[in-house]
């Protein structure tokens, strides 16, 4: 079924969250109880129309003891996707989903090595998988980890992310490239954030400028793409050892996955960073820049809303919207991924307390019991992957903190007949999960 533009309706993408904790040796696979309920999980996937997932797989759990395998229950789950229909993406490293004795994380001399047995391991047993994410998104995850110390290995500054990215990125390019000979026919989505930056005052103008480029960085030299010599980024990678990043051998990517939040737009001034910035670039400019770069097919991979289940209808509208806009001008979307489908947990401290504090952002909400319960959300998004556009779906008025927190996309939403939330709607008062990342640019600055 096509739209008045003639193209086909966007295929919608489940998911669901398994980030590791190493700290706390929990997933979010087990505070959700998702480990015990995924059969029931799927059939809400399923009764909404989707067929297509990502789906982890849970190397911490693989490979509790070093060298040792256990797959049975990735077997039972994976088994379970291919003899029901569904089109699995499969994600092998999460976040900070590696063994605990990797006891260093990514830091770990032995990383790239175990890395590299394990996805070797895990291709010549499953040769039917056709598509796959080597390692989900690389960017932010060693950002975290090597430049703003929020996850292990708790390093900091610009420093402590090259070396990151140095002692992870040859060993995921390597994947790619035996991929290539192991699933042959398979695809590789590269997972990343979908970022844009702005600045406030002459401070952060440069700011923005050099992250502007920074976020690029990453795959950029996964693809054997070396950085401008020229600019503010090449001055401060000068410093560090960035050289380190060029020359290395490329790896393969088929589809560009972004991963889109509102914040992933930071507004910079000389007091620091916030998010979102005021006057956010659509959505669908913003897939463009990452089209006109790398011209590859992109796929929109993750995203959602921290509020009422209205406020994320609304969100999920947008993001359909834009999505659609994109396709219009001529870039090949392959899909949108609302991630996760059931809320997630412990958000609300970036994953550093492992306290089961239910996070507010799936298409299903999960009440004090864990129970998953439907709402607009679930009803906009069964709609849109039986092929109803953008257009057809509803806008509800903005609640807070969501009214506030995205009122600069204000001017984006002005054309939309907007309804009031229904009474049912179920909100939230957790805080936003940016305000320690917020903190730290400052001291990145």
């Amino acid at each position: 079924m096509s739209g008045p533009d003639g193209n086909p309706p966007i295929e919608l993408i489940g998911g669901f969250e398994s980030t590791f904790l190493p700290a706390h040796d929990r997933d979010i696979f087990e505070t959700t109880e998702h480990d015990l309920r995924w059969r029931e999980d799927l059939e809400l996937l399923s009764r909404s129309g989707i067929q297509r997932l990502r789906y982890p797989v849970r190397w911490h759990r693989i490979e509790e003891t070093e060298g040792t395998y256990d797959w049975s229950t990735t077997d039972e789950v994976l088994g379970y996707l291919s003899d029901n229909g569904f089109r699995p993406i499969v994600d092998l490293v999460h976040h900070t989903s590696y063994p605990r004795w990797l006891s260093d994380g990514f830091a770990d001399a032995r990383f790239g090595d175990a890395y590299l047995r394990y996805a070797e391991a895990f291709a010549r047993r499953y040769p039917w998988i056709e598509e796959y994410t080597l390692f989900n998104e690389p960017f932010s995850t060693l950002f975290l980890s090597g430049h703003e110390a929020i996850w292990p290995p708790y390093h900091s500054g610009l420093k402590g992310f090259i070396d990151l990215i140095v002692n992870v990125l040859p060993a995921v390019a390597e994947a790619s490239r035996l991929y290539r000979t192991l699933l042959p026919a398979a695809r590789h989505v590269w997972v990343d954030t979908c970022e844009f930056h702005t600045g406030a005052d002459p401070s952060g103008w440069s700011y923005a400028d050099m992250a502007n480029e920074r976020r690029f960085l990453v795959l950029d030299a996964f693809l054997g793409r070396d950085y401008d010599d020229a600019g503010q980024l090449a001055r401060d990678l000068a410093a560090v050892g960035g050289e380190r990043l060029k020359g290395l051998t490329p790896g393969f990517v088929d589809v560009l996955g972004l991963d889109y939040y509102a914040h992933c737009q930071w507004n910079f001034s000389i007091d620091g960073g916030s998010t979102p910035t005021p006057s956010p670039l659509p959505l669908a400019d913003q897939i463009g820049q990452y089209w006109e770069r790398y011209g590859l097919p992109c796929m929109i991979t993750e995203t959602n809303v921290r509020g009422h289940t209205s406020d994320r209808a609304t969100w999920f509208k947008y993001v359909l919207e834009q999505c659609e806009t994109a396709q219009e001008r001529g870039i090949p979307l392959d899909g949108l991924c609302w991630f996760p489908v059931i809320d997630s947990t412990d958000w609300d401290s970036l994953l550093f307390r492992c306290d089961g504090h239910i996070d507010p952002v799936g298409v299903y909400w999960l009440d004090e019991n864990l129970e998953r319960r439907g709402s607009v959300m679930a009803t906009s998004y069964a709609l849109a992957a039986g092929g109803a556009r953008a257009a057809d779906l509803p806008a509800y008025r903005l609640e807070e903190p969501v009214s506030t927190w995205l009122q600069g996309y204000s001017p984006q939403m002005s054309h939309w007949d907007w309804l009031e939330p229904p009474s049912t709607d179920i909100g939230s008062s957790l805080p936003r999960t940016t305000t320690r990342m917020e903190l730290r640019i400052v001291d990145a600055k």
